[in-house]
């Protein structure tokens, strides 16, 4: 923390196969781009949040060398294969020293700045997490303070931090009105966008 302002850094989780999607989904073209670019931009466009990696995983070089990840950091997850907890885990160890992290997803094109920037707004006294919401139901973004990075090595399998907020002192941050949380998990869901 310097000067009181926490040191905050972003995450994108885009290593899986999509194997739903029946191909290499981070790089299916959404609006002349690669469906990842729109999820890396908006990370990168806000500035509290430095360093921001991408965590990759499944045809890792074939994604770096079609998506413009501006100055986000490319990090390849070596264990992508079992589950979104080990791509958690390997963006945690690459952000560093960081008081809190703000994550999301490589498949959630409609995801603004302004929503990533309002998980910023917690009190590290008071919170352990920020979890956005639509129409009261959970997504992401997602901020996890220090406490809850600390214990990222805990996490296995599929389902990624979840559990970690369990018990957690978690403020609730409602964003319905304020961007689209469509995860694009098959190309019929591409088609309809």
């Amino acid at each position: 923390m310097e000067d009181g302002v926490p040191a905050i850094g972003g995450i994108v989780l885009a290593a899986g196969e999509g194997s739903r999607f029946g191909g290499t989904k981070q790089l299916a073209e959404l609006r002349g781009r690669p469906l990842l670019a729109h999820a890396v931009e908006a990370m990168l466009s806000v500035p509290a949040i430095s360093p921001v990696v991408v965590v990759l995983g499944h045809e890792a070089d074939e994604i770096r060398a079609r998506v413009d990840l501006g100055a986000a950091q490319p990090v390849v997850c070596s264990d992508w294969a079992k589950g979104q907890a080990a791509s958690v885990r390997a963006g945690i160890a690459a952000i560093g020293d960081v008081d809190a992290a703000v994550i999301t997803l490589g498949d959630q094109p409609f995801i603004t700045p302004q929503v990533i920037a309002g998980v910023l707004d917690f009190d590290p006294g008071d919170h352990d997490a920020v979890r956005t919401t639509y129409d009261g139901q959970p997504g992401h973004p997602v901020l996890l303070a220090r406490r809850l990075l600390e214990r990222a090595g805990e996490l296995r399998g599929d389902v990624g931090f979840r559990w970690l907020l369990e018990g957690a002192r978690v403020r609730r941050f409602e964003a319905g009105r304020l961007a689209d949380p469509t995860d694009i998990d098959t190309r019929e869901e591409l088609a309809r966008l």
